[in-house]
């Protein structure tokens, strides 16, 4: 549910914002709408309010506004990953700790003098190779799950570097030529 694509970056988001910064930077009203959109929409405000605040930074500024918000959108989109792949190498684990523990009870419960049966024992083992058996279960699907949604992320978030990089030249257009008529109007006035 949270890598949803009109959750993270919506298809048609990049081509609406640049029809509206064609015009010119937005205002602060608009502004707020597209970070609320989506990740996508975060990231892209983030870099027109860059070249909103600090003309003079240029393309730079707006790179490192969009870079920094990129690393944050990045850390928000993997956030559930690390539980998964937790999940995928433990269980392995646990269930094997619950095979040995089983395997301990059964051996112990054996007793020294002989007198043992021999279909209990099997019976024991297969019943303590169980926890082996849920633990790999459990750990297969997350690891599954765990590369499809990394590979998901990945997507994603090249899918919004690439709509950071149709985005910039627009916003360095827009601040240079409003540099220009600037310095046109200061001109102008002495």
């Amino acid at each position: 549910m949270a890598l949803r694509p009109t959750r993270i970056a919506p298809t048609t988001l990049i081509d609406e914002v640049l029809s509206v910064i064609r015009h010119g930077l937005p205002g602060p009203d608009v502004v707020a709408k597209l970070a609320a959109n989506s990740i996508l929409g975060t990231v892209l405000a983030t870099g027109i309010r860059a070249a909103a605040i600090d003309p003079q930074g240029g393309t730079a500024g707006i790179r490192l506004a969009l870079e920094n918000a990129g690393s944050i959108a990045a850390h928000r989109l993997q956030r559930y990953l690390n539980a998964l792949a937790t999940i995928a190498s433990a269980a392995p684990l646990l269930g094997l700790l619950g095979t040995v523990v089983g395997l301990i009870e059964i051996f112990g419960s054996q007793s020294p003098t002989g007198g043992s049966n021999p279909a209990l024992l099997a019976h024991g083992i297969s019943i303590a190779l169980y926890n082996t058996a849920f633990g790999l279960v459990i750990a297969i699907p997350s690891l599954l799950f765990h590369r499809y949604f990394s590979s998901r992320v990945d997507d994603l978030m090249h899918e919004m570097e690439q709509a950071c990089e149709r985005m910039v030249p627009f916003l360095t257009a827009i601040v240079e030529r409003d540099a220009a008529r600037a310095g046109a109007a200061v001109g102008a006035a002495r």
